[in-house]
Parts: C-alpha cells; sequence; structure tokens
C-alpha cells in the first residue's frame, strides 16, 4: 500500500506540471491580462500602461512569464489580487474555511440520508416505501442543481422562512459564541442539502442495489441455514459488503464537490472559493483564477487516489502493491 502511494503521489508531479502549463496558456489567451482588471485603459496615459507592463513582466517572452509565475507559485507566492489589492492567497485563505464548513456538512448529510433511504430501501424492496425512494431519487438524479436550489430558496428562504436565502454567518453574532456556529449551520443547511441532492440519490440506490444483490449471494443461504440471526447477517455480512463502494466514492466526493461548491455558493451567495472562482473570471483577476485552477487540479487527483486507497483497504480483495 505505501509503495502504491509513493508512486501515484510522483505521478501527480509530472500531472501537475502539464496541468499548469494548460492553465497558464489558458490565462494568455484570455482577453486582457491582470493589468486590465486594475485600471481603465480608456482613461489611462498609455505611456503609464506600457510602463506598468514592462514592469510587471507582461512585455516578456511567453516561457519567461511562464518560469517566473511557477517559480513564484511554487514558492507559496501566487500573486497580488487584482480585484481585491491583497495577496491572492490571503482572500482565498478567508473563504476556504467557508467552503470546507459546506463540503463536510454536504458529505455528512449525503451519507447519513444514503443510509437510512439505502438500507430500508434494500431491505424492504418492491414496496411502496421503496418505490417512493426511488421516486425521490430519480427526481434528485434529474434535477440540476442549480434549478434545485432556486427552488430551495424560493419554499425553504422565502415562502416558509426557515433557512436564510444569503450569507455564511449571521452579523450581529460575535465570532466563537454559541450563537455564532449555529448560525453557521443554520446558513450552511440549505446550500449543503442541494449540494449534496445528487450525491444523495446516486449512494442510496448504489447501497439498495448492493445489499439486494448481496442477499441473494450463496454466502447469506448459507448463513440462514446455519440458523443465524437475520439481524446478524444483515449487519456482518450483507451491510458490510454493500457499503465498500459508498466508502470508495468518498474520495470522488472531493472532485464533486469542488466542482458543485462553484454553482451552489453563487446561488446562495455564499462567500467560499467557488463563488470566488466565478468573481475572478468575470472581473479577469488572473492570479486567484490561477491558483484556484491549479488547487481545483490538485483536489481533483488527490480525490482519486484517495478513493483508490480506500478500495484497497476496505477490500482485501484488491492488492495494490
Amino acid at each position: 500500500m505505501l509503495k502504491y502511494s509513493l508512486r501515484r503521489i510522483l505521478g501527480m508531479i509530472p500531472m501537475l506540471f502539464l496541468i499548469s502549463i494548460v492553465v497558464f496558456s489558458l490565462a494568455k489567451l484570455m482577453p486582457g491580462d491582470s493589468l486590465s482588471g486594475e485600471i481603465d485603459p480608456n482613461n489611462t496615459d498609455p505611456a503609464y500602461i506600457e510602463e506598468m507592463r514592462e514592469k510587471l513582466g507582461y512585455n516578456d517572452p511567453v516561457h519567461i512569464q511562464y518560469f517566473t509565475w511557477i517559480t513564484n507559485f511554487m514558492q507559496g507566492d501566487f500573486g497580488k489580487s487584482t480585484r481585491y489589492k491583497i495577496p491572492a492567497s490571503e482572500i482565498i485563505g478567508e473563504r476556504l474555511p467557508n467552503t470546507i464548513f459546506l463540503g463536510f456538512s454536504s458529505i455528512l448529510i449525503t451519507y447519513i440520508l444514503a443510509f437510512i433511504m439505502g438500507i430500508y430501501a434494500g431491505r424492504k424492496p418492491y414496496t411502496l416505501g421503496d418505490n417512493v425512494i426511488g421516486t425521490a431519487n430519480y427526481i434528485g438524479l434529474a434535477l440540476p442543481s442549480f434549478v434545485a436550489g432556486v427552488f430551495a430558496i424560493y419554499f425553504f428562504s422565502f415562502t416558509l422562512g426557515w433557512f436564510p436565502s444569503n450569507g455564511s454567518v449571521d452579523i450581529s453574532t460575535t465570532e466563537g459564541t454559541a450563537a455564532y456556529w449555529l448560525s453557521r449551520i443554520h446558513h450552511v443547511f440549505l446550500p449543503a442539502l442541494v449540494l449534496g441532492l445528487l450525491s444523495t440519490a446516486s449512494y442510496t440506490q448504489f447501497l439498495r442495489n448492493d445489499i439486494i444483490e448481496n442477499s441473494r449471494k450463496d454466502f447469506v443461504r448459507t448463513a440462514r441455514a446455519k440458523g443465524t440471526p437475520e439481524k446478524k447477517i444483515y449487519n456482518q455480512h450483507i451491510l458490510r459488503n454493500s457499503i465498500i463502494p459508498l466508502i470508495t466514492f468518498l474520495g470522488f466526493d472531493i472532485v464533486a464537490l469542488v466542482g458543485g461548491a462553484i454553482i451552489t455558493e453563487t446561488i446562495f451567495t455564499y462567500p467560499g472559493i467557488g463563488q470566488l472562482f466565478l468573481n475572478s473570471v468575470s472581473q479577469r483577476d488572473y492570479p486567484v483564477l490561477m491558483t484556484l485552477t491549479m488547487m481545483f487540479s490538485f483536489l481533483t487527483l488527490f480525490g482519486n487516489l484517495v478513493a483508490d486507497i480506500l478500495y484497497g483497504i476496505v477490500d482485501p480483495r484488491i492488492r495494490l502493491d
């Protein structure tokens, strides 16, 4: 397992290098540059613009610009945000805890609901409850997150008034107090529920189908023939084998949450890195945009690595070495 992990980590290095070239190239191909986001070209002296471009290195050859950027990036210097006038690392560091809290809450809600509904539907297949859960799952799979977000805001925020429609915390609370954390949970619940909607639906169906399939296998029939209690059969034989796919999905959840957070945070005006990413695109804040893209790429590779390692841990039939 250790050799496999080290091999995969070393394999991530050339992948990240190639990704950095793609990220830098796409940023250069986009209209304008970081200087365009800081000044108004129509109301600024052209001589000053040219002087600043020379000072910032935008007139250097492309390969020199890339080498300078990747060298600074590897040293932790991600550049200065042209929109917020502070280092990109600081603005990302301010937003990152909100996204982590949103992602953790989403995973928690997803697995709790998926386990409850999946176990019920798997133990009582083809009943009315199973059909209701299946219908809800298919709706969840078919409903885009941005549509679900709009409906959730209209119904739960505007109509019922149960949850706030935007923000991450009530500004009237004091940081660190119980009221502060309750407010954060209150604000994050609805976007976390929408973010985990698709995963909840798919995981419930996976768990249900695996429970039904495992309950028909020979080792379960043998256990029943020996007089093993039904509760023990489900807990130790059927359920234990059925949750293997769900555990391995945890790594892929990291990837899915990053992509889903971009849309969900924008809809709910939730101040995380997903909303920051879209704002950096529209505002041509290239230092923040390139840093976030590299971070998302790393999380994708890391999530795939976690999924493979977890699969080898929970399933002894897999030998990664």
